[in-house]
């Protein structure tokens, strides 16, 4: 591409051969010469060397695709962020699609308002059995303070990966967390969503496709993020921001509580309950997670829950 494109397309892959094509096809079917596309592959060890070959053949240089060493999703999506030339980033996971025909509209907008920090879309959830369900895009206050409670603490505002798009100058002040292999995208959606002015887009960007097996739902995994991730939701925050961070810990601590409940952690979730206590004691008004709490501890060789 001669000209400097407007908006870049990332889609971090790890072992997604069998998916990896839909996911390309979605985006070059309706490229338009503002918009290019990275595949960054993250050291997969099943046939993607084999699909990237074809797609390069296939679509010549309107398919960039590079490999790295496994490093986690961070670094693929940090990586892909250092690529673009785009003044906008949209973040595609392998195994999801964009909507047919999005991508003409989606630069008309970008170009008209082109220093929103954030744009919020709509996607189409796709479920194992092939039933689909529309969820609009979330609408958002004024206020950065109120908006990070509204995502952090009122859990108001959904954001995910697919149906955001990035001013890319957010995403490399604040890069994704490479430590982290889960909940990643919080501290870097708490950034972008706070910094500058966030709008709403009426349209489904994406079509994500559910899988219970994903990483996000891997209780292991967020065991051993813990408390960290609260840390690193606000180190880059600034002060005036600071204020909602005991609150997010106590809910942090009442989210890993109930994970290592189920997990059958017992020891593990009183520890979490007794720290929520301490960071705020009015999480004993959470009735739903002190009724657990109490069954815990009154009946500790039996399953609680």
């Amino acid at each position: 591409m001669s000209a400097r494109p407007l908006l870049s397309v990332i889609i971090p892959s790890y072992n997604y051969a069998g998916v990896l094509p839909r996911a390309v096809e979605s985006v070059l079917a309706q490229a338009t010469p503002e918009v290019e596309l990275w595949v960054v592959d993250d050291g997969s060890t099943d046939d993607t060397p084999a699909v990237f070959t074809a797609l390069s053949q296939r679509h010549g240089a309107s398919f960039q695709g590079v490999r790295q060493v496994n490093a986690g999703p961070s670094a693929a999506r940090n990586k892909g962020v250092q690529l673009a030339q785009g003044r906008y980033v949209l973040l595609l996971d392998a195994d999801d699609e964009l909507a047919p025909g999005v991508l003409q509209g989606l630069c008309e907008r970008l170009r008209q308002q082109p220093d929103v920090g954030l744009w919020l879309a709509g996607h189409v959830a796709v479920q194992p059995d092939g039933r689909e369900r529309e969820h609009p895009a979330s609408r958002v206050p004024g206020d950065a303070l109120q908006r990070l409670n509204d995502y952090l603490l009122d859990k108001k505002i959904a954001l995910g990966h697919g149906s955001c798009v990035f001013l890319r100058e957010l995403l490399l002040e604040r890069p994704y967390p490479e430590q982290m292999r889960h909940s990643e995208d919080i501290p870097v959606f708490a950034y972008c969503l706070t910094q500058r002015q966030v709008e709403v887009l009426d349209l489904m960007l994406a079509r994500i496709h559910k899988h219970p097996d994903s990483l996000r739902h891997n209780a292991e995994a967020a065991r051993k993020v813990g408390l960290a991730l609260v840390d690193e939701v606000f180190a880059r925050l600034p002060a005036d921001l600071q204020s909602l961070k005991p609150a997010y810990r106590a809910q942090r601590c009442l989210s890993l509580f109930r994970t290592c409940l189920l997990a059958g952690e017992w020891d593990s979730a009183r520890d979490y309950y007794r720290e929520a206590l301490r960071t705020d004691w009015r999480v004993l008004f959470k009735f739903s997670y002190t009724r657990k709490a109490l069954r815990l501890w009154l009946k500790p060789k039996k399953n609680p829950v």
